[in-house]
């Protein structure tokens, strides 16, 4: 591992108290993690450059089979486009999406010498409820995120932006949004991850790189 490797793993641990903001959007049919079937879900991680700017790192994605005896409610399939059984999406048994992202964020975890990965959302609750409920429905040992604990992109951007709206938060920080790409997992996934990452940079001075 090299001496800046080894510097942004020890700003990772030290800024967030151990824990490695990992960012994960979900697209589901409803809105009850119990009955609702998972359709799409992504993860971004996140590293410091060398310059301790927060960046993102990788993402990772899967489209999503509903689980057997998945309620489809049609109002949330109309409001995000999705066709859970069109053959082109490619679609993998919840075990296996868990398992395209559970990996990579284990690894990242250990790479940036955290302890434990936190979800970061818009509206963060909504996706862990969806994530926990896949794990319970899968078996999959070891999740790699909290429990409870996440960071909400919503204060966040109330408190930096005076917004709490994904697209006009966006606007005010001057990220680029494109409507037409929206309510897909891995888009608002990106998308979120650059907000946090620059609003996390506004405070930078206050939490300056740890000394070797």
């Amino acid at each position: 591992m090299t001496n800046n490797v080894k510097a942004t793993a020890k700003l990772m641990s030290n800024r967030f108290r151990g824990f490695l903001p990992v960012v994960v959007d979900v697209e589901t049919a409803g809105f009850n993690a119990k009955t609702d079937a998972l359709l799409e879900i992504a993860a971004v991680t996140l590293t410091f450059d060398d310059e301790g700017q927060l960046k993102v790192s990788e993402t990772h994605s899967s489209h999503v089979q509903p689980f057997p005896g998945a309620n489809l409610d049609e109002s949330s399939l109309a409001f995000t486009g999705i066709d859970p059984h069109h053959p082109f999406r490619f679609a993998v048994s919840e075990f296996d999406a868990l398992k395209t992202i559970f990996e990579p964020v284990r690894k990242a975890v250990k790479e940036q010498a955290c302890t434990r990965a936190i979800l970061v959302g818009h509206n963060p609750a909504f996706d862990l409820s969806f994530v926990k409920a896949a794990v319970d429905r899968t078996g999959i040992k070891r999740n790699p995120f909290h429990h409870f604990s996440t960071f909400d992109t919503v204060t966040l951007s109330a408190l930096a932006y005076g917004q709490t709206v994904l697209a006009r938060a966006m606007r005010a920080a001057g990220i680029e949004w494109n409507n037409d790409y929206a309510h897909s997992a891995k888009y608002d996934a990106e998308k979120t991850a650059e907000l946090f990452c620059k609003i996390v940079n506004m405070w930078g001075d206050a939490f300056p790189p740890p000394q070797e």
